[in-house]
Order: structure tokens, then C-alpha cells, then sequence
């Protein structure tokens, strides 16, 4: 089965989640431990960029300037706005406004499980194929680096470690990707573990 076939088949009947209980959703913290409080709407954009003969994932590196994760590794996104018609909407032009990629060069093919963020946010990743011959103009004020990771790399279990952290009194696991100089940890390691989940759903059906 083509690649661009198979991420179409495995998000196929996804839907924009509706429900942001800490139950139901991916969380930087277990249910328990997730801050009470009215959830921010946000969407990302998981960008395929559709390269032969494997497609890559594109990802920021935040500048180090930033209020929120500073230096991190993310998929472009951010708040959704009253001028948004939907989360789709949002994660692209969002993403046009980080990266400058062209929202018409992007085809949205489906949803990944929600995530509820520490610092507030009820975020809605959104997975586009992306046609190449793009040009990007990154934000300098908020992006530091634009780069794309092979989907191969990702889709390959000895690329997927599980690390701890202490939180509190207690210790917490957490999926980290280490790509060249790049670490991709938290909420971005968490939905690209989602969406490659889905993958190996939909392939072995």
C-alpha cells in the first residue's frame, strides 16, 4: 500500500475531538495530576511533507525567547481565534504565520487524539499532507528552526525511547525522539507516538 494511502486509511473515521475530559485525551500529566481549570482552545498542524520516497515530518525549534516551552521542539500551531471557522483553520494559519507555509499547499486528511497541556490548553492536532516546492519564511521572533524528520526514522521502534521524570512525588514516563541535535520530547513526542499508533493499526488490518 502507498504511505499517502495507508495515513489516509488510518485516520479515515477521525473526528475533531469534542470531549477534553483528562479521561479521555492525551495529557503531559495523568488525569489526577492535570490542573483544574477552563481549557484554552488551540490546534497544531502535523505536517507530511510528501517527499519520495518517504515522506518527512516538519517541526520548529522555538526560540529561546518565548513565555511558553522556549527552545522546544513543536509542530506549528497555536490559540484558536474568533476569525477561526474551525481547528483546521487555526493549525493553518498558525502554521502560515510561524513558518509561512502557504495554507493552500496543505491537504487535511484527519485528526489525532486530543491533548491536554499543563499550562492550559485543550489542543487539537490536525495531520495535512504537505505538496513539496515550498518556500518558508519562518517567524524570527518565534521560530528558531525549521526542520523535517523522515517518517521511516520515526516509524522505527528502536527510535522510540521512554524516559522518566520526576514530578512532584512522583515519577512519570514520557516518549523521547533524539533526531541529530534535536530532541523531541512532551505533548510533540506524545502525538507523533498517537499518530504512529494509528499507522500501525491501519497497516496491520
Amino acid at each position: 500500500m502507498d504511505i499517502s494511502e495507508l495515513i489516509r486509511l488510518s485516520l479515515k473515521d477521525s473526528r475533531p475531538p469534542r470531549d477534553f475530559s483528562p479521561k479521555r485525551v492525551l495529557g503531559d500529566l495523568p488525569p489526577d495530576m492535570l490542573p483544574r481549570k477552563p481549557w484554552k482552545s488551540a490546534a497544531v498542524l502535523v505536517p507530511l511533507v510528501m517527499r519520495r520516497p518517504e515522506p518527512t515530518i516538519l517541526l520548529t525549534e522555538r526560540t529561546q525567547g518565548l513565555l511558553d516551552h522556549a527552545g522546544q521542539v513543536s509542530f506549528p500551531g497555536g490559540s484558536h481565534e474568533d476569525r477561526d471557522a474551525d481547528v483546521v483553520q487555526t493549525a493553518l494559519r498558525e502554521t502560515e504565520e510561524e513558518t509561512g507555509l502557504n495554507h493552500r499547499l496543505v491537504e487535511p486528511v484527519g485528526y489525532l487524539d486530543g491533548y491536554l497541556t499543563i499550562s492550559g490548553y485543550a489542543v487539537t492536532p490536525v495531520v495535512g499532507l504537505v505538496h513539496t516546492g515550498f518556500e518558508l519564511k519562518p517567524d524570527p521572533l518565534e521560530v528558531a528552526e525549521v526542520f523535517e524528520v523522515p517518517l521511516v526514522f520515526l516509524r522505527d521502534p528502536a527510535n522510540r525511547q521512554v524516559r522518566q521524570r520526576r514530578v512532584g512525588e512522583r515519577e512519570l514516563g514520557y516518549y523521547l525522539f533524539e533526531y541529530r541535535h534535536h530532541s523531541i520530547w512532551g505533548a510533540t513526542a506524545a502525538m507523533l507516538v498517537n499518530f504512529l499508533q494509528k499507522l500501525e493499526r491501519a497497516e496491520a488490518a
